[in-house]
């Protein structure tokens, strides 16, 4: 697929999807929401990609939530099957996901973000659901996590008002991990490298124990977790017999991914 409002880099084990319509503060139409979906489906086809970082053109937006006028054109809120450019309602995304927040991120923007598994976010980032102005709701995941990432009161003091949340905040509600002021693609890069120094069979085993296990009890988790479909390909893995030798030998582990 040939992409007009995407761009997708790949270094090395490292993905990296930029929407690219800064003009229109990378806001989606129906095109770029098909085509981020595209890129999502490669990034977790792809065996020899490991980690992503999604991110926005231009030193104003990550994304600007659904493009209106798009919307008003087609008189529907169009959303692909996987949900909000993508990617909302990915629920079996097995690859970490990092969002480089390079601005303003509002609606499903922000709904963007919270759907990825950590954030960085620049200076300048703004965070906002600000949909109940507008007449309309978060309906892309952003009225269910964020409650669960940073509890009923702060999310409702968000989702009620539709107000702007500085980066600096974000990360003191707890959904942002870190503020940087130089390049926040280069941070992003940074934390993907941390992740990418781990077996990825043993990174994508862990992120599916953890989600699974926001669902039930602590003692659910650990009597289930052992028979996850990620845990079980991690334990029978070539990488689980890689580290313990690596180890052992005092050298850097050579993964591969299987």
């Amino acid at each position: 697929m040939t992409y007009s409002n995407v761009l997708v880099t790949r270094e090395d084990h490292l993905t990296i999807i930029t929407i690219n319509r800064p003009q229109a503060y990378n806001a989606l139409d129906p095109d770029t929401q098909l085509e981020l979906q595209d890129a999502f489906d490669r990034f977790e086809q792809d065996d020899e990609q490991w980690v992503g970082i999604l991110t926005g053109a231009g030193p104003k937006a990550f994304c600007g939530g659904m493009d209106l006028k798009a919307q008003a054109e087609r008189g529907d809120l169009f959303t692909p099957q996987k949900g909000f450019g993508g990617l909302t309602a990915r629920f079996d995304l097995s690859k970490p996901l990092i969002a480089a927040v390079n601005g303003i991120a509002m609606g499903g923007g922000c709904e963007l973000a919270l759907a990825c598994d950590i954030v960085v976010a620049s200076e300048n980032a703004l965070f906002a659901l600000p949909e109940p102005r507008v007449g309309l709701a978060a309906l892309a995941g952003g009225i269910q996590r964020l409650p669960r990432e940073i509890g009923l009161k702060h999310a409702m003091g968000m989702l009620l008002t539709g107000r702007r949340v500085s980066a600096k905040e974000a990360q003191t509600l707890g959904f942002v991990n870190e503020v940087v002021s130089e390049d926040v693609v280069g941070a992003a890069r940074r934390w993907a490298q941390d992740i990418l120094a781990c077996s990825p069979m043993a990174v994508r085993a862990t992120k599916e124990a953890t989600l699974r296990g926001l669902e039930v009890s602590v003692a659910e988790g650990l009597s289930g977790e052992w028979h996850y479909p990620a845990m079980t390909a991690m334990l029978a893995s070539q990488d689980a017999v890689e580290g313990p030798m690596a180890f052992a030998a005092k050298r850097t582990p050579a993964w591969k991914g299987r």
